[in-house]
């Protein structure tokens, strides 16, 4: 493998970070801990510089810990007064956790449902009532998107939707700003609608996988409880922007709304998995199945009866899952080490009141998210936070609930450039918008995204989860 100039010097700084905690001795942190931060500041120089594949940094991260912080590794065999060594399986579990299994079982219903054209047909059927002006077309695509992208992957969904879009714009003149409009809106709707649901988008994991490692459960209906009001105020947010900032000129546009669903005898097994698993998941808080176990039904059920065969299980996104594992990973080994809570207790909290330490955690997840991957963000932040939460220095009124959720979901509202996040490149690649028309419109999303998070943070969470 021939390496540039950059991967070099990403593969050093991450080298530097591991072996750098070894030769300084930190007051307060165990042996244990020194291994975790060189792990960790690894994880952050990989993640960051890209080097290799952020999912080979994930198994890389999950390799480290097996050989240098579990039982069966190389430097605590036995346990010591600071630190009692997890057995290799608390690491390698991580990429068969119930987190991982909720994704999988997300990721066969959308493949499945690409395969047969449900997504196309429930497209079609949910834009007829937005009519044809411009603007309501816009909110049409808009609320479609996102609640495809609840329930699919953002960048899946985007790329199904630009290709709806397209016949739309050869319908609107070349100069005609509702053309850029029409490139962001697809993007944007994406990132948000993933945030309602748990397996939206891998942000959301990170959090739920945070929390049950906390002994704490959200089911899947309650998520939607707590974050779908969100996203339709940030989604109608969003709209009214994209409209003022991109005015139309066109003040009606035709759509063919031609096409029927699939008849086929795997179309229709498909259709009874599919209303069956999402029926099961939002009403976990009645029959108490666990959402990683209904998640197995579609598994199951698709592959057993050839709906969804060999080749498109290979064509899963398996890398996604490697990526969540690693952070799932991450976060034992700092909590075990006492690694978070070290670094909690390093930073005077008691200065911040608790509205400046949510906005703080929200706009460091947006400003990150903005240049790194979303779940990278969220895998680096969440088990610091965490440990805040669990370590009571934060004040009353920050629970452990609350400060994960505020990192999660803000990390799906960075949409500034077009590396922020892939339905974001996707939208650059159609060349009918500019970085500059991304920024400015995504700055404003992610300001608002801000203040929307700590306003829920701070009223609206409290009162359901109390």
């Amino acid at each position: 493998m021939k390496l540039d100039t950059k991967q070099i010097v990403g593969i050093s700084i991450g080298l530097l970070g591991l072996i750098s905690p070894f030769f300084f001795q930190l007051e307060g942190l165990s042996d244990a801990g020194h291994v975790a931060l060189g792990i960790f500041f690894l994880a952050a120089a990989y993640w960051m510089l890209e080097p290799f594949p952020i999912y080979a940094t994930s198994v890389l991260v999950i390799f480290l810990q097996v050989i240098l912080l579990s039982q069966q590794g190389f430097l605590f065999p036995e346990s010591t007064a600071q630190y009692t060594p997890d057995d290799y399986t608390a690491f390698i579990g991580t990429l068969a956790s119930p987190i991982i299994i909720l994704f999988l079982g997300g990721f066969v219903l959308a493949d499945a449902a690409v395969k047969y054209d449900l997504d196309r047909n429930l497209t079609r059927i949910l834009l007829s009532p937005f009519g044809k002006k411009p603007g309501s077309i816009v909110l049409g695509l808009m609320v479609v998107t996102a609640l495809l992208s609840a329930f699919m992957s953002n960048t899946a969904t985007t790329a199904m939707m630009m290709t709806v879009i397209l016949p739309i714009m050869a319908r609107i003149g070349k100069t005609d700003p509702l053309r850029i409009g029409l490139s962001l809106c697809i993007p944007f709707a994406a990132n948000i609608g993933g945030i309602a649901t748990p397996i939206g988008t891998p942000p959301n994991a990170v959090v739920i996988g945070a929390l049950s490692q906390q002994g704490i459960n959200i089911p899947f209906g309650e998520w939607m409880i707590l974050a779908t009001p969100l996203v339709v105020v940030a989604l109608l947010f969003t709209w009214f922007l994209l409209i003022k900032m991109f005015k139309p000129e066109a003040e009606s546009i035709e759509i063919d709304m031609s096409g029927k669903f699939n008849t086929s005898g795997n179309a229709i097994l498909l259709y009874i998995a599919f209303a069956a698993t999402v029926l099961f998941w939002v009403t976990e808080s009645f029959h108490s199945v666990k959402s990683a176990i209904i998640a197995l039904i579609p598994v199951v059920f698709l592959t057993l009866s050839g709906v969804v065969t060999k080749e498109d299980i290979r064509k899963l996104p398996w890398e996604v899952l490697w990526l969540v594992a690693g952070g799932i990973s991450l976060g034992i080994s700092m909590k075990s080490t006492g690694l978070a809570e070290w670094i909690v207790g390093s930073i005077e909290w008691s200065s911040f009141g608790t509205i400046s330490l949510l906005v703080v955690f929200a706009g460091v997840s947006v400003l990150m998210s903005n240049f790194l991957s979303n779940t990278v963000t969220a895998t680096l932040l969440i088990p610091l936070a965490v440990s805040l939460a669990t370590s009571g220095v934060a004040g009353e009124g920050f629970n452990l609930i609350i400060v994960s959720l505020v990192i999660g979901v803000s990390a799906s509202m960075a949409m500034m450039l077009p590396i922020s996040t892939p339905p974001n490149a996707i939208a650059m690649s159609t060349g009918t918008i500019q970085t500059s028309n991304m920024a400015k419109a995504g700055i404003s999303v992610g300001i608002f995204g801000i203040i929307l998070v700590v306003i829920y943070a701070l009223f609206y969470w409290p009162f359901i989860l109390n």
